[in-house]
């Protein structure tokens, strides 16, 4: 068996793949676009999914008004059609046009000729088809399994057990708990091979605990770096050389509604504190009891040199 391939000319092949401008903000590569709804014009299932509720509803009444008042005008001309409207009344029509699309039949308004009645079938299928999709990506909008995870404005490199070590907080922000929650980090720099190519490479970072059996509170999670880490030997000024972010990707099971729910967050080398530590932010009571103060999430302190 033969195959023959098909050579895509330059015009198809910039239809195909159009172009994608990246930009380095704070140290974080941002590509233009990614995750704005208005980027899925090409998938409407996915703008529908992920456009505001606002536009979503706004669209929906557009669509719905726009199919009547076409149905309306489908009826209209095919004349005297509809039995009990008031001649040449377009407001009778589509009135009935939206009975009919709603499957409502209050009867006083119906068909009288084969073609109305042939107008309504078609309508009536419509009908049956737009109510199932429209109340499918409503179902799919309310149900999208969302996780309000909270991670702390700056990472931190400071001593823990006489090992420098990279720190970052994390909070569940919901009164519940994920369970099996797993936090993965990746380093992400330029760098350049043996052979003199420039690539853009992914390290893993292992991390002291990199899973939970339940996230309830705060999550401080921890990287030592010693000579296997891709930190090790790193400065401040090399990590900003080298367009140095480390992505955080944490996923885990919402116990509410028993569906796994995503969160991440990238950390750019000017949000990479050296020499400072986080302030704590667990305290006791007079009485004996334990608590949390989220106020001090985000504060940090620079240590000493001499410590």
């Amino acid at each position: 068996m033969k195959f023959r391939l098909k050579r895509l000319s330059p015009k198809k092949k910039q239809r195909l793949i159009p172009p994608i401008q990246i930009q380095v903000r704070d140290g974080k590569f941002e590509i233009m676009g990614m995750g704005a709804w208005h980027s899925y014009w090409r998938d409407p299932y996915h703008l529908l999914l992920t456009i505001p509720w606002t536009g979503f509803l706004i669209l929906i009444c557009t669509f719905y008004i726009t199919i009547n008042v076409l149905f309306a005008l489908a009826y209209w001309i095919g004349g005297d059609c509809i039995a009990n409207a008031r001649p040449g009344s377009f407001s009778d029509l589509f009135f009935f046009s939206v009975q009919t699309l709603a499957s409502i039949g209050y009867g006083a308004l119906y068909p009288k000729t084969t073609y109305a009645n042939i107008i309504v079938t078609i309508e009536a299928m419509i009908g049956l088809v737009g109510i199932a999709v429209m109340t499918g990506l409503a179902f799919a909008r309310f149900s999208r399994p969302t996780a309000r995870v909270l991670f702390s404005r700056v990472a931190v490199i400071t001593p823990h057990n006489a090992m420098p070590t990279l720190i970052f907080r994390s909070a569940n922000q919901r009164r519940n708990i994920i369970l099996e929650a797993q936090m993965r980090v990746y380093l992400m720099r330029d760098e350049i091979t043996s052979e003199g190519q420039f690539m853009r490479r992914f390290h893993d970072l292992k991390l002291l605990r990199n899973q939970t059996p339940s996230f309830t509170l705060s999550w401080s999670v921890m990287h030592v770096i010693d000579e296997f880490s891709p930190l090790y030997g790193m400065t401040p000024e090399s990590l900003i050389q080298t367009n140095t972010i480390l992505i955080v990707s944490l996923n885990g099971i919402d116990e509410t509604v028993a569906q796994v729910v995503h969160a991440r967050h990238t950390y750019g080398a000017n949000e990479i504190l050296w020499n400072s530590q986080f302030v704590d932010i667990f305290h006791h009571t007079p009485d004996g009891h334990r608590y949390i103060d989220y106020n001090r999430f985000h504060d940090v302190l620079p240590l000493d040199e001499d410590s």
